[in-house]
This record gives C-alpha cells, structure tokens and sequence, in this order.
C-alpha cells in the first residue's frame, strides 16, 4: 500500500521532470533549426534546377533537421514545417526568376522588388501564416506520456539574415 502511494507519486514527477526537459529541448532545437535553415539558405541556396528560386529547398531543410524528415525525438518539427521566404529591402516578398538574375536585379535597382536583400527561416505549422509571414500558429507540443494533456505551443522561431551568395557562382 505505502509503496503504491509513493510510486504513483515518485513516476508523476519523473515522466514530468522528462516531459519538461524534452520541451526545453524542442525549444532550443527549434532556435538552432531556424538559424540553421537561414544560414545555408544565404550562402548555398541555389536550387535544383538552374538556380530557381522556388526549388532546392528540400536539401537545407533535411540538412538542418539533422539529415532526417522529422526532428529526432522531437516529432512534431518535420521538414515541411521550415519555412524559408526570400525578402527584399522592404521586407517584402522578393521572388525572381532565379538566383542568376538576383545578382542583376539588386546592381541594376537596389530598391527593386525582385532583388533578394535577406532570407527568413521560420518554423511554422503548414500554411497558417499571414502574406508578410506574421501572425503565424504555434506547433503543439504532444507530450510522450499522456499521461496529462498539455495544451502547450511551442514558440515560434524565425531568423532573418542578409542576402549573400546565395549559392550562386559564376
């Protein structure tokens, strides 16, 4: 009898120090996922076919989750949850034609609205972000144990960092 009461006791705190410490941890991988995507985004996103800008995101989104398709032990990160946006110097969408022409677009008009001046990285759920990338749905946390169910967000994370080579050479 005493042992059942302190074990109930002793596993509600243990699978709760668990949950917590795996919440801290999404928390911080989340940080470094977005630093991560917008880092290799400024200096290799070239895409797949010719420099177009739309595709090639697939690999930098992989890379940053570790190399998988869904964070380790954090499976509510996937990849389709990395949002990466081209900005240009009004923080508005930039989108050329591809990245060979994003070169001649900022030296020909620095204000020119395909010129691609930063690149956002954000974790999002699919879609639920407004069109300048605001107002957007936090993941929810999904517990191991449900033991208790958490309705809790996981806090956004978006890195903004400027434009540099991105991955295109001459």
């Amino acid at each position: 009898m005493e042992f059942g009461i302190i074990a109930v006791l002793f596993f509600t705190l243990f699978f709760g120090i668990i949950e917590f410490g795996r919440f801290f941890y999404l928390y911080n991988t989340v940080q470094e996922v977005t630093r991560c995507a917008a880092r290799q985004a400024v200096v290799t996103w070239k895409g797949d076919n010719g420099g177009n800008w739309n595709e090639g995101t697939t690999g930098i989104r992989q890379a940053c989750l570790f190399g998988q398709n869904v964070l380790v032990a954090g499976w509510e990160i996937q990849k389709a949850n990395i949002q990466l946006r081209a900005l240009n110097w009004n923080y508005g969408v930039a989108n050329p034609t591809n990245i060979a022409t994003n070169l001649s677009n900022c030296v020909g008009d620095p204000a020119d609205t395909n010129c691609i001046r930063f690149v956002e990285a954000s974790i999002v759920v699919d879609n639920s972000c407004d069109a300048n990338g605001e107002n957007c749905q936090p993941i929810q946390y999904q517990p191991m144990f449900g033991l208790v169910p958490l309705q809790v967000g996981i806090p956004n994370s978006t890195v903004r960092m400027p434009a540099e080579s991105l991955g295109y050479g001459s």
